[in-house]
């Protein structure tokens, strides 16, 4: 009898180590899968409002674009005149309301301000190639604005396709707008492709300019691209695709690269 009862102790105390193991495996097995979770969180990075500094950080360089692209001081005086001109109302189906969005771009392009004056901070650049201008801007915006921005250019490419403009001396320029496409890149983007053709010192000109703006958060990039010789379509996707980049670099808290990646 007493052999027995050993014999049965030893059972029940192998039994309750094999209980206690097993509850042991689980809970390491659950430790586990919990810090393997927390090891895959990424916490989401903290955004800075942009400062005039940060802005002027933003703005890309002649590294950023092909071509032989020459940084230039002088951006912040461009104006050409083939864009002033007085929209022809007469001509569009809804008369005043199209007129006015057509006389808005015209004006946002020789003004150089498509998105309106940035209640915040802001910066531009430009570049020449050879009769070829790119102008580049980083501005910080309200979001309201931003959102009104950002519907009336989607409706640019519908409203104003083509349409004339009477210049100050009575000649007649033909606009028109159509969308382009641009490199996936920021919150939301429009790309336009706008020519003018039209009398210039009595020599008729076409002017093509790219136009592209991104949103990234309450912040924009404005880029206006081409001249008289046309709009070179690459590097204004490079300033979008690598603009992007660095504003967002900016807005991370991290300096942005001297060069584009070759990966990027």
């Amino acid at each position: 009898m007493l052999a027995v009862a050993l014999a049965v102790g030893t059972l029940l105390a192998t039994a309750a180590c094999s209980d206690d193991g097993d509850d042991s495996a689980s809970t390491d097995s659950s430790t586990a899968t919990s810090s393997a979770g927390e090891r895959t969180a990424t916490a989401s990075p903290t955004i800075t409002p942009l400062t005039s500094a940060g802005a002027q950080t933003a703005l890309i360089t002649a590294g950023d674009l092909e071509d032989n692209w020459t940084q230039v001081k002088t951006a912040a005086s461009w104006r050409n005149r083939l864009l002033i001109g007085t929209v022809d109302a007469a001509q569009f189906l809804t008369g005043k309301t199209q007129a006015a969005d057509c006389q808005r771009l015209l004006d946002g392009l020789y003004d150089e301000d498509l998105l309106g004056t940035p209640p915040g901070p802001s910066a531009l650049t430009g570049f020449t190639e050879g009769n070829s201008r790119l102008l580049y801007q980083v501005a910080a915006y309200q979001p309201a604005g931003l959102d009104q921005s950002f519907d009336w250019l989607k409706t640019l490419p519908t409203a104003c396709d083509q349409f004339n403009a009477v210049a100050s001396d009575g000649s007649t320029r033909t606009v028109q707008v159509v969308e382009a496409s641009l490199p996936k890149a920021g919150d939301t983007r429009q790309g336009l492709t706008v020519t003018v053709a039209g009398p210039s010192g009595g020599t008729p000109v076409t002017l093509t300019l790219d136009v592209a703006v991104v949103r990234v958060g309450d912040d924009a990039i404005t880029v206006t691209n081409g001249g008289t010789d046309g709009a070179d379509h690459d590097s204004t996707e490079d300033a979008v695709s690598h603009g992007t980049t660095r504003l967002k670099d900016v807005r991370e808290g991290r300096t942005p690269a001297p060069e584009p990646s070759e990966f990027d």
